[in-house]
């Protein structure tokens, strides 16, 4: 047995030296070397990620999570995949390119030295820039892998649970995953957000399909709080779709609908666009149409003055006899008498004659401004619920910018976005996405079977709490927390 360092980051740089040696030693061992796989057939697709199913020898031996190169044959193109688990002869990939429906047979090149010197490297960068992580949780672990190194069973069962480190010891797998369940709801409804971490993937779906139950059971939105980082290979299980519970499908439907919303966005900015000019020239059609209305108003209104002026001319000579004498004098004085009275009637008639002239060419260009003024009733709501969205949405510019900002489906800011991310710890360990997140507690399902490299690499990513879940008799027969053992070693 190797003695545990009194700090983390001289334990940090002991395993990481002990898998650079584990990387070496795979090479020697050729545990990289090609193997033949034939009976390949797509099981799914979700995203861009594609699960296929193959088989192998019965003596062949893959590692769960390995990254892997995929080669087709001469004239195609290679892959690159994950290893997710071997049962017996079949396996499971994880690819990120489709090659059909059948495949034959193809052949699979594992990097088993790179889980070990991914790991490594991650290890070295938690010890020497430790303030990019947080490490004090992780430090509780150091008594925790010193009692599994010894099989201190007695030591690991007198743990006691603090705000910091939470041991749920249990034989019975049922019972002790119904309490990881609970705890999980009382962290989320605390609004923590917690990586879910397992031994295996198998170990992994299930863990994902348990927390969904009993998410659901406590009223909680478990379908966008909850996250499966892998392609699960489970389909349905009590009326929880497994399958979109994966963080590629939600990552897809997410950006599946952004583009349909932008499509959308896009279609209705266009009508916008369309109505607008039509509208515009309808709006000055109308004020043309305005205009020449209260032309011929004021062309109507001086006529009628001058007809009432004929009118009253007329009266007036036609009575002009009958008028007392006193009366015709009077007008004469202010140079009204029949001859001018002819005169005034010949000149208002000349006028009258005129405004008629304009009112007629009024009343032509009016018919011909009605339809060019008039707006189809249909367009006019329309385009005003179409301007109520363009102001709502900040205006044409930030629309135009919306439209042209590059589609980046960022993975960073897309898992910080779920509350409980469940994937193995190894992934964790390997993947780059999971060096820039940060969660609020690590739960480790099945702790004592994962392997201390991967569990210290998942703990270094958590602010607050540990949570450790298992069966103790499986943490001298696993062998999983023995430091001198690298990553590549069966267990």
């Amino acid at each position: 047995m190797t003695a545990i360092p009194d700090t983390l980051p001289d334990l940090l740089d002991q395993l990481a030296a002990t898998l650079d040696g584990d990387a070496a030693r795979g090479t020697e061992q050729g545990l990289d070397q090609s193997i033949p796989l034939t009976r390949g057939r797509l099981l799914q697709t979700v995203g861009n990620l594609h699960l296929y199913e193959f088989y192998l020898s019965a003596d062949v031996v893959v590692g769960a999570d390995l990254s892997a190169t995929l080669l087709l044959g001469e004239e195609a193109e290679p892959t690159e995949g994950i290893v997710l688990f071997q049962d017996g002869e079949r396996l499971v990939l994880q690819l990120f390119d489709a090659i059909g429906d059948v495949v034959p047979s193809a052949t699979l090149v594992p990097d088993a030295s790179g889980l070990a010197l991914t790991t490594s490297r991650r290890l070295a960068e938690m010890s020497k820039t430790g303030a990019s992580y947080t490490l004090g949780p992780a430090e509780r672990l150091l008594p925790v892998l010193e009692a599994g190194q010894t099989g201190d069973r007695a030591a690991l069962e007198a743990l006691v649970p603090t705000s910091v480190l939470t041991p749920l010891w249990q034989d019975d797998l049922t019972a002790r995953r119904q309490k990881l369940a609970t705890l999980i709801i009382e962290l989320l409804r605390g609004n923590k957000r917690i990586l879910l971490v397992a031994p295996d993937h198998e170990s992994a779906d299930a863990i994902t399909l348990l927390t969904a139950r009993a998410m659901k059971a406590a009223g909680l939105t478990f379908k966008s709080w909850l996250s499966r980082y892998e392609v699960a290979t489970s389909k349905e299980s009590g009326g929880i779709p497994l399958p979109d519970l994966g963080f590629e499908a939600q990552m897809h439907q997410f950006y599946a609908k952004s583009r349909s919303d932008k499509a959308v966005l896009r279609k209705k900015y266009d009508r916008f666009r369309e109505l607008t000019p039509i509208l515009a020239y309808k709006a000055q059609k109308q004020k043309d149409l305005d205009e020449v209305r209260l032309l011929e108003w004021r062309l109507v209104t001086q006529l009628t003055d001058f007809l009432a002026k004929i009118k009253e001319i007329d009266q007036t000579l036609t009575d002009y006899e009958q008028l007392p004498i006193w009366k015709r004098l009077s007008m004469q004085a202010v140079g009204k008498n029949v001859e001018s009275l002819r005169e005034y009637k010949a000149i208002y008639e000349r006028h009258c004659a005129g405004l008629r002239h304009e009112v007629d060419i009024a009343k032509e260009r009016i018919a011909e401004l009605i339809p060019e003024a008039t707006v189809p009733k249909e367009l006019k709501p329309e385009f005003a619920e179409l301007k109520e969205e363009v102001i709502r949405l900040g205006g044409t510019k930030k629309i135009r910018e919306l439209l042209a900002a590059q589609e980046d489906t960022n993975r960073q800011a897309f898992v910080q976005n779920r509350r409980v991310i469940v994937t193995t710890a190894a992934r964790v360990a390997v993947d780059p996405l999971f060096r820039k997140v940060r969660f609020d507690v690590l739960i480790a399902d099945e702790a004592p079977r994962i392997r201390a490299a991967f569990l210290l690499a998942a703990a270094g990513l958590v602010r607050e709490r540990i949570v450790l879940s298992g069966d103790l008799r499986e943490v001298t027969a696993g062998g999983a927390w023995n430091l001198t053992d690298g990553v590549l070693t069966a267990g």
